[in-house]
């Protein structure tokens, strides 16, 4: 017996081992990059707090966060031309100003939340965080308030509290009372209305607490989930959504009335209503759709201008004339605009690392407050500029360092100087307009300087990316076929190349050195030499490769070059357009006939056309927006069902000794199915009825999944019977999982999966290559003589493209894993309803990689079949994503909404994770196939 796991024996050898070790670290080293080109913190410290030399016109400040409210369920009026916020609508009518705020992508809680306090839309390195909490320190309104009292979440008050210092109070309820299954979750914001009104009846007789809530500059934060939570567990269409902005209507109407009694209506207090992201029709958020990006702003009381009426407006969506508010002057904001504008009513310090643009639309003040307010904005985002520039320029030599020519230093001293000139002669309209040029360039700047360094990086990282898919295609070439044999022995080269390597890395090193760069810049600049070195000392297998493809047919090679070019652009195509699978899967219906197999066996040829098309429909169904529907889970569960009773009825009429087991083995998974979807349905009714997630479906999921891992190892290592049982096993947590059609796609690709079992070994037979068993008799075992394994041919690149695809297919076939918005929490409501990321999150990773598991299950078989070798395949794979990650490279963007860049990223690190997940899916794969669990410590024999 062999010491080593199987999937490991051909890494054995010393020179495929270190090909393999070095292979992970290089992928890793490219992995790594995008983090420090595009996933770097924008912000920068050391700068100077600004604050407006003038008397604020509130001493206190009001600010409501209704968490996933959309600007329209606020705003419009309902099926009996009613406001379903009557409270708001007056104050928009009477009392304040109202608008949009426009958020931006990722549409989530905490980014949302730090645009509103911080005035900086998120810091792209807090992705690694989870977008829970920053790794970077950063300055906010509550930070630079005299005191803060805030209630609502724990997970959105601590991240502010935690770094602010002991004027800040919070108070937060239990994160478990977060249950999307509850059966009323109001409750999170009655909560905090209850608890600021016993916060300010207590106040009166704690005369401490009395003299904090009477001093100035002084924050009140309150953080409202509820309408949250019943948009993701019910909608935002639903009655209870609708309801909840009702509720919460009232709680700010009470709220008002309460300030104004404790108070003695000084009006001093400013508020403001608005919401850190909106939401989807189907109860969503992490894209770029307008219900999410649009929120509500309303704002009202001391410094706030009053309502204005007007003829006409200048926007042109819908939500005027929806909301009938067309008469009433809409002012929209960005997100980060709302943090200026709050420090200026109090009259504290502009957030330092706040890119906002004060909103003086909104200010009822004077001229030059107005203008002594945006001229300090503008000094204020200019400090960032300044010490970004000096942060660049100190690292990088005088004759090299490049600055950004639109704001030298001159220019923006006169501007500054001409800024202050015009408010010394009142001429403060003049002097806002100028202040807002300055900070529209200062942004500019700081953009320039933050992708500084980001050509230099891209340009080493894709000089290493060439030259390892050189080395690895030079790999295969020289272990893998006999393309170098002919080749006739030449001298080795003298020690020039070697020395030539070693003196370029050395300069490379200088050069980084005198710049002070960061360990990492070292490691991204000085891998491209080895790599490069060791394409060049295979020497022997370029001139072989050149020769054999001079004498090549160049009308064939022209024809392969073409079919595998379009065949990866399809691949690539497939990250934007889902349909491109269906298209990719029509092409693949058609091959049969451009091969000997339709004539030979045009069963499989059938089968294979049929399963094709079939699949094919999956990519062109809707990733999002789809109403559950439980009966085509029960539908699917029914088919499984069917299945297990077909391997049942196949089972008895064989004569094995272990037929007994295996009859036990699947009646165990037919009840694990049927308990499956007796979860499934019992689960959707009682959340209907909210009652609540039954605990005995919660145990019967869990246990399910625990099985799922540990059934599929009692059977037999028979292919058919192994393959069959992974995929009962996989399909009882899949339905649990699942919430329509979706159901559905794990049979229909096994089943191709199947057939492209049969389809290889027919290719291999007909090619005059001898096949080891039939199909139906193979045994699950894994022989590493490297003499078992052939030389690689042209139809090995195919099987290895076709392994690519069918990933991406596992991928992209029901959803895409490249945006949040694809996962819907509601599929793991059998297993928990009360809010927990990373069990969900988990849940439904999981759900993703049941596809794989089938695909590379069956590939152990087409590799046993074809005495195809683990390592040419994963090399071969390897320089397909290769060449697919460069692509990717090339497309990431810097630009646009954080949904387009977070999306092209996201693609990158899919594709570079490929080739590394192949390998532990490979891993995964035959531990699934070839592993036996021996039940009551007797060893099984299943010779065939």
């Amino acid at each position: 017996m062999s010491r080593w796991p199987a999937f490991l024996e051909e890494f054995v050898s010393l020179d495929m081992l270190l090909l393999f070790i070095v292979g992970l670290l290089v992928h890793f080293v490219f992995f790594a990059s995008i983090f420090d080109i595009y996933f770097t913190s924008p912000l920068v410290h050391g700068m100077t707090p600004q604050s407006t030399p003038l008397p604020p016109p509130a001493r206190r400040l009001m600010l409501i966060v209704a968490d996933g409210l959309r600007a329209d369920a606020l705003y419009e009026l309902d099926e009996n031309g009613d406001s379903r916020a009557p409270f708001i609508r007056n104050i928009i009518m009477h009392e304040g100003s109202w608008g949009v705020s426009h958020t931006r992508v990722p549409t989530e809680s905490r980014p949302g939340h730090v645009a509103l306090i911080a005035g900086f839309y998120e810091d792209v390195s807090a992705v690694a965080k989870g977008w829970k909490e920053n790794p970077v320190e950063f300055d906010s309104l509550i930070n630079e308030s005299k005191y803060t009292w805030s209630w609502g979440s724990p997970d959105i008050l601590s991240m502010f509290a935690k770094a602010a210092g002991k004027h800040v109070y919070t108070y937060s309820y239990d994160a478990n009372d977060e249950d999307f299954g509850a059966q009323d979750v109001t409750k999170l914001d009655t909560w905090v209305f209850d608890n600021i009104k016993e916060f300010f009846h207590a106040a009166r007789k704690n005369q401490s607490l009395f003299s904090q809530l009477n001093e100035e500059k002084i924050v009140f934060f309150l953080h409202l989930l509820g309408i949250d939570t019943n948009g993701h567990a019910h909608r935002p269409s639903s009655r209870e959504y609708k309801e909840n902005v009702k509720l919460v209507d009232e709680g700010i109407k009470e709220l008002a009335s309460l300030l104004k009694e404790f108070y003695g209506n000084d009006e001093k207090t400013a508020f403001i209503l608005t919401s850190d992201h909106g939401m989807t029709d189907w109860g969503f958020h992490g894209t770029g759709h307008p219900s999410e990006t649009y929120t509500p702003f309303v704002t009202w009381g001391a410094g706030i201008k009053y309502p204005q009426k007007v003829s006409a407006q200048q926007f042109d969506d819908a939500l005027l004339k929806e909301c009938k508010l067309e008469d009433w002057k809409r002012r929209d904001i960005n997100q980060a605009d709302i943090a200026p504008l709050m420090a200026s009513l109090i009259g504290v310090p502009f957030p330092l690392n706040s890119v906002g643009i004060l909103p003086v639309d909104y200010l009822n003040n004077t001229d030059v407050f107005k203008a002594e307010s945006m001229f300090t904005n503008a000094v204020q985002i200019l400090e960032q500029f300044k010490v970004k520039m000096t942060q660049k320029k100190e690292v990088t030599l005088s004759f090299l360092f490049t600055p950004f020519k639109l704001l030298s230093d001159s220019k923006h001293l006169n501007l500054l100087r001409k800024a202050r000139s015009y408010i010394k002669q009142n001429k403060f309209e003049e002097a806002v307009s100028l202040c807002q040029e300055l900070i529209q360039l200062a942004l500019q700047g700081l953009s320039y300087y933050h992708t500084y360094d980001r050509f230099f990086l891209g340009f080493n990282v894709v000089l290493g990316f060439v030259g390892w898919a050189s080395y690895a295609s030079l790999h295969i070439i020289k272990s893998h076929s006999s393309l170098t044999r002919s080749v006739s022995k030449v001298k080795k080269p003298s020690g020039l190349l070697p020395c030539s390597f070693v003196a370029i890395g050395i300069l490379i090193a200088i050069f980084l050195l005198i710049q002070s760069c960061p360990w990492t810049y070292y490691v991204y600049c000085l891998l491209p030499v080895p790599i490069w070195y060791a394409v060049l000392r295979e020497y022997q297998v370029i001139q072989g490769l050149v020769t054999s493809l001079l004498t090549f047919p160049p009308r064939h090679f022209a024809g392969y070059l073409l079919v595998y070019t379009l065949g990866i652009e399809v691949l690539v195509l497939s990250f934007f357009y889902r349909y491109m699978l269906t298209a990719g899967l029509v092409v693949l219906a058609v091959w049969p006939f451009t091969t000997q197999l339709w004539t030979r066996a045009k069963g499989i040829s059938l089968s294979w056309i049929f399963f094709c098309l079939l699949l094919a429909v999956f990519p062109l169904m809707p990733v999002v927006g789809r109403k559950p529907d439980i009966f085509l889970v029960m539908g699917a569960g029914l088919l499984v069902l069917l299945l297990s009773l077909f391997v049942i009825t196949s089972l008895i009429k064989r004569k094995e000794s272990f037929v007994n087991e295996e009859l036990v083995l699947n009646l165990l998974q037919m009840l694990s199915t049927v308990l499956s979807m007796f979860a499934v349905y019992s689960t959707h009714n009682s959340l209907l009825k909210k009652q609540g997630l039954p605990l005995i479906n919660q145990i019967i999921s869990w246990v399910i999944l625990a099985s799922s891992f540990v059934v599929p190892l009692l059977s037999p290592t028979v292919l058919f019977e192994r393959l069959v049982s992974i995929l009962l096993s996989s399909m009882s947590t899949y339905l649990l999982l699942s919430r329509g059609y979706e159901a559905f796609f794990p049979l229909v690709l096994s089943c191709l999966m199947f057939v492209w079992i049969h389809t290889e070994q027919e290719i291999l037979q007909q090619s005059g290559v001898s096949c080891k068993q039939k199909v139906t008799s193979i045994q699950f075992t894994y022989n590493t003589d490297i003499t078992q394994f052939r030389q690689l041919c042209p139809d090995d690149i195919r099987r290895a493209f076709f392994l690519v695809f069918f990933l991406l297919t596992a991928f992209f076939g029901t959803g895409n894993i490249a945006s949040l918005n694809s996962f819907d929490l509601a599929s793991v409501y059998c297993f928990l309803t009360v809010f927990s990321p990373y069990t969900m999150g988990a849940l439904m990773m999981w759900k993703i990689i049941i596809p794989f598991v089938l695909v590379m299950c069956a590939f152990e078989v087409v590799q046993l079949t074809t005495q195809l070798s683990s390592k040419s395949l994963f090399l071969m794979v390897l320089v397909i994503s290769d060449i697919m990650a460069l692509h990717f490279f090339f497309l990431v963007k810097d630009y646009g909404s954080w949904l387009d860049i977070g999306t092209s990223i996201s693609h990158y690190v899919i594709v570079m994770s490929m080739a590394i997940v192949l390998v532990f899916l490979n891993g995964l794969a035959q531990l699934l196939t070839t592993k036996k669990l021996n039940l009551y410590g007797r060893p099984k024999s299943h010779l065939i």
